[in-house]
């Protein structure tokens, strides 16, 4: 493998790519993204440039993407009002149809990019391959729900092909209607059932912070639950950092929040010494 082709110049060193590839091989890497990345042209064709880098390497990711802001424009576009209750969307009849709409544009150009760069991927919705099975948030937000169960054998198949598996954060409730699902959570639970080595969750901000607004690079369990409680992690990373403790403390090794902001992210977090956002581990 001649990674000079495949890893780009302004990523991590060969030699570095080097040393960490053979901690992943034959590790399942999911990565979450959505905010920005999926709305700016040149993050979003890094982000689609990295994902085709790591599965070149040979190593087997997994990517769940969200789409808050494309779902806002197409409701917006309705005449639909959004309203959410402690971050999460109301979802009546009418709005879960639109949010699957904006979903699965999504899905179909990361899809459609990645083939771009040779790069082989599969979608994974509520109706294609469905692998999530969901139960209801609250009766107030209707169609929102939690990951009951995955079903990780559609997603295993495609990894073998070695072909990236692309998922909408929906799944199907016991009462058969499709239900809409906040996508860290559900890039939480599909990381924890396939035991993944690190899952990846891309956001709009540098990573964790601490008191004095500093990166924090790397944090374990304990260390994390005190922040929440001493009120550092506050507003919409606290959701995140419940995901991250929920991952670690069922199978996952590492969770990273990473800026998908900066150039190469994903890249840089996996595969050099100095990672891309903060590490978290047990």
């Amino acid at each position: 493998m001649n990674l000079q082709n495949i890893v780009p110049k302004d990523g991590p060193s060969i030699e570095e790519v080097q040393k960490y590839i053979k901690k992943y091989t034959d590790e399942t890497i999911v990565i979450k993204c959505g905010g920005s990345v999926l709305l700016h042209t040149n993050l979003f064709e890094q982000f689609i440039e990295d994902i085709s880098v790591i599965n070149r390497l040979g190593l087997n990711v997994i990517v769940v993407h969200g789409g808050g802001k494309n779902i806002k424009k197409k409701l917006d576009g309705h005449n639909i009002e959004s309203k959410f209750i402690n971050g999460l969307r109301i979802t009546d009849s009418k709005t879960i149809k639109i949010v699957e709409e904006a979903l699965t544009e999504i899905n179909s150009e990361i899809i459609k990019r990645l083939s771009l760069k040779k790069c082989k991927a599969q979608p994974i919705t509520a109706k294609k391959n469905n692998i999530i099975t969901t139960e209801p948030e609250k009766k107030e937000l209707f169609f929102v729900g939690k990951p009951k169960k995955i079903e990780k054998k559609n997603i295993i198949n495609i990894v073998k092909n070695k072909e990236v598996p692309v998922i909408i954060p929906m799944g199907i409730g016991e009462d058969n209607n499709i239900y809409n699902i906040n996508a860290d959570v559900a890039a939480g639970a599909i990381a924890k059932k396939l035991n993944s080595r690190r899952l990846i969750l891309m956001t709009d901000v540098e990573g964790v912070l601490d008191k004095n607004k500093r990166l924090v690079n790397e944090i374990n369990s304990d260390f994390a639950e005190k922040m929440l409680k001493d009120q550092i992690i506050t507003g919409g990373m606290i959701p995140k950092i419940n995901t991250c403790l929920d991952a670690v403390k069922n199978g996952v090794t590492g969770v990273a929040i990473v800026d998908g902001r900066k150039p190469h992210s994903i890249l840089f977090e996996l595969l050099s010494d100095k990672g891309a956002g903060t590490l978290i581990r047990k």
